[in-house]
Formats: structure tokens, sequence, C-alpha cells
């Protein structure tokens, strides 16, 4: 997803500047862990129902874009 930047944002006055998704104060970062744990988008969407599967697929662009940027 291109345009991640609609749904994540990167605040240093919020959650000590790490990523979130916006509307909430919920981190990228915790959104990968669960994914790494082996939760489906679904399961995320029962158990955080602020989220849209476009927020998932952003969070998921966003850290994928952050990966090959710190590659370079």
């Amino acid at each position: 997803m291109t345009d991640w930047d609609k749904h994540i944002v990167v605040d240093e006055t919020v959650l000590a500047g790490k990523p979130f998704v916006r509307g909430t104060r919920i981190a990228v970062g915790l959104l990968m862990n669960r994914l790494a744990d082996g939760w489906t988008i679904d399961d995320i969407l029962a158990a955080y129902p602020q989220f849209t599967r476009k927020d998932i697929l952003a969070a998921i662009g966003f850290s994928a874009e952050s990966l090959l940027a710190s590659r370079t």
C-alpha cells in the first residue's frame, strides 16, 4: 500500500514518536507483533474494532517501506 500516510501517523508528541494508526494510540509495532504471533487480519479486526482492513494493510506497508528504506 503506497498511501499508508493516510492511515499511519508519526508524531513525536504521541507514543514517544512511534508510528501509530491514525485516530488511535495503537502502535504499528503492536500490529506487527500480532501478525508475527500468527494473528490474521480478521483476528486483529475482531480484537480491535476501531481498525479497518485498510488501516492494517497500511501498517504492513509502512513497516515494509521502513525496512526497505533502512537498507539503503
